[in-house]
């Protein structure tokens, strides 16, 4: 499987992505080159959500893509994801762990706080997240992160960065060069029709950023 922790990682929408679209749309993505799939439903009942991560994990492993499940050890066990994302508020990294084994990955969102970061690595986080950086449409209310906190963070860690939050073609390429490894993306991919051509812009930022 090619390094998970670079390029385009995508995360699932309800609304933007209802029923049947989901899939249409995921592949589309994973066809294009999608880094990482999170998928993300706070809505449906659980036998549900556990019926579209199990196509989800079918689409992304033909396109071997790991797929990760939002905030819930339980489905990504059921499902048979790759891993899980975890929020400051929900299950410890420690406990997924020894649910998940040591092969799950595992990632944490830190919001703009290094101190957050580097707990994570200490207790076996396989990536960490910032954000958000711009304003979002997907989540207007969360807390604002600055770029500096990137750039600290490429200093202080040794754990693959992802940056999340109002990412789009015109900024991503800034977050990249303060030391992004990823670019976390909804909205920007999924309330567009062409999604493939959106995944490809995105990535050829990095090759941007390499030859810089």
């Amino acid at each position: 499987m090619p390094n998970p922790f670079h390029g385009v990682y995508a995360i699932t929408d309800e609304t933007l992505l209802p029923g049947a679209q989901l899939q249409t749309a995921v592949e589309q993505a994973l066809q294009a080159g999608l880094g990482l799939l999170q998928y993300r439903n706070k809505k449906l009942p659980w036998q549900a959500r556990c019926d579209e991560a199990a196509r989800l994990l079918t689409l992304c492993r033909r396109y071997n893509t790991p797929l990760l499940i939002n905030d819930d050890v339980d489905l990504c066990l059921e499902s048979g994801a790759d891993g899980v994302h975890l929020g400051q508020g929900d299950t410890k990294l420690v406990e997924a762990r020894q649910r998940l084994g040591t092969q799950a990955l595992i990632g944490i969102t830190c919001h703009s706080d290094l101190q957050l970061a580097l707990q994570a690595q200490d207790k076996g986080a396989d990536y960490v997240a910032f954000g958000r950086f711009f304003p979002s449409a997907t989540k207007p209310n969360a807390p604002p992160a600055s770029i500096d906190v990137l750039r600290a963070a490429r200093k202080e860690l040794s754990l693959p960065i992802v940056a999340i939050g109002g990412i789009n073609a015109e900024n991503g390429g800034t977050l990249i060069d303060a030391g992004a490894n990823m670019l976390a993306v909804i909205h920007y991919l999924f309330a567009n029709p062409n999604i493939g051509a959106r995944v490809e812009t995105l990535n050829s930022l990095f090759s941007q950023t390499i030859s810089r």
